[in-house]
């Protein structure tokens, strides 16, 4: 793995540290840096400010007339799995920081505390001060390092509640319950609201994963559900509202409402059976057959039709019938005289024209009544009307 380069202040300054310690003599004079016992690992909330504590001293056979001057103050980030991060340095009276990282103290000072404001959650880590000194005479020089760890906690974030299954009566529901930011981990506590104000706890309560277990349900066990989730810097909660159903469940409607569709479905599907049925029994009844044979009527012999004043045919009397037998006539026998009379019936698909009404024509003297012509074969016949101007209708 190829490391980056670093900037050259960084590496100016770190080989400036590295030949200050070389050149330090203890014998002469020794430096010592201090920390508060009892405060080597400090803990801060996200968001507040906290001051990491430090101040030197020298030490050493120097006569009081001697002073010893502050060479460099340097602070160092250090994080796993990171590269050493320097967040302050004071060289010869010039101070560089990086946003929000100051000294306490002006300089110079023995006292090299550090503050830290508007801290989150990626400040947390090892800080490292170092500090070198040497005399008035440039020639005696010391050096000293002392590190705090520092731990930046994170409240947790409000969290979000929900019901996982079907809440009826007889049945099993979980609630959950889970925080999406929180340092350290949340543990979660559910209960239920006044005026029950019920506490669970385990087997029913996963406090590490907030969820709760409510196993055969009953309507008493309607209520609000409160989640609340803590850590040693704060807490925040959510609720749930149970609401335990005695009515059937989803899958009973949903196969009622399905056996109900099927049932009209089939109704509906016999109904069409029927109607195709009778239809399909009048149809052959109503058909007119393309290949039916006309009816047959009787030849009309030119020489024996007579037709009234009016235009309207009256009868026919077929010259055949009105033939006298050959040879001469029985004793007693009645010589009949044919004649077909045809009274005209109203149709009522016809049209009424203003000629003429067809008039019923009477048989002629002589003539044989209508059951002895039908018993000799007569066929009646029915006759048109004509109107005024003479076209039959």
């Amino acid at each position: 793995m190829v490391s980056l380069p670093r900037p050259p202040a960084t590496s100016l300054l770190r080989f400036l540290f590295l030949g200050l310690s070389t050149l330090a003599s203890p014998s002469q004079a020794q430096l010592e840096l201090h920390v508060p016992s009892g405060l080597t690992r400090l803990k801060a909330v996200e968001g507040s400010e906290v001051v990491l504590p430090a101040w030197y001293t020298v030490q050493g056979q120097v006569s009081s007339s001697q002073r010893w001057e502050l060479l460099t103050v340097m602070w160092f980030l250090e994080q796993e799995g990171k590269d050493l991060n320097q967040v302050l340095a004071y060289i010869s009276g010039t101070t560089s920081s990086k946003s929000g990282v100051s000294l306490v103290y002006s300089m110079p000072s023995q006292n090299v505390s550090l503050r830290l404001q508007d801290l989150q959650e990626k400040d947390s880590g090892s800080y490292r001060c170092s500090v070198n000194v040497q005399d008035h005479q440039g020639i005696k020089r010391s050096h000293s390092s002392k590190t705090l760890e520092l731990s930046v906690l994170v409240p947790p974030a409000p969290p979000s509640c929900g019901l996982l299954g079907v809440p009826r009566v007889g049945t099993n529901v979980t609630l959950s319950c889970q925080s999406p930011r929180s340092k350290p981990a949340a543990q979660y506590q559910w209960e239920r609201a006044p005026p029950s104000a019920q506490v669970f706890f385990a087997p029913v309560l996963d406090a590490i994963r907030g969820s709760l277990s409510l196993t055969n349900l009953s309507s008493p066990m309607s209520g609000v559900y409160i989640c609340r989730a803590h850590n040693e810097v704060g807490s925040a909660q959510c609720n749930v509202t149970l609401e335990v159903s005695t009515g059937p469940g989803p899958t009973v409607v949903a196969g009622a409402v399905v056996g109900t569709l099927v049932g009209l479905g089939l109704l509906a599907g016999l109904v069409l059976l029927y109607q195709r049925r009778s239809k399909a029994l009048e149809e052959p009844a109503n058909d007119i057959k393309e290949d039916a044979t006309a009816p047959r009527t009787l030849p009309w012999p030119k020489g024996s039709d007579t037709i009234s004043k009016n235009g309207t045919l009256s009868s026919v009397t077929s010259a055949r019938a009105l033939r006298h037998p050959q040879g001469p006539p029985r004793p007693g026998a009645l010589t009949p005289t044919l004649s077909l009379s045809s009274q005209v019936l109203p149709s009522p698909r016809l049209p009424r024209t203003d000629g003429a009404q067809p008039q019923p024509i009477s048989p002629s003297p002589g003539g044989v009544s209508s059951s002895a012509l039908s018993r000799m074969g007569a066929v009646p016949v029915m006759v048109p009307a004509q109107s005024q101007a003479g076209s039959l209708v």
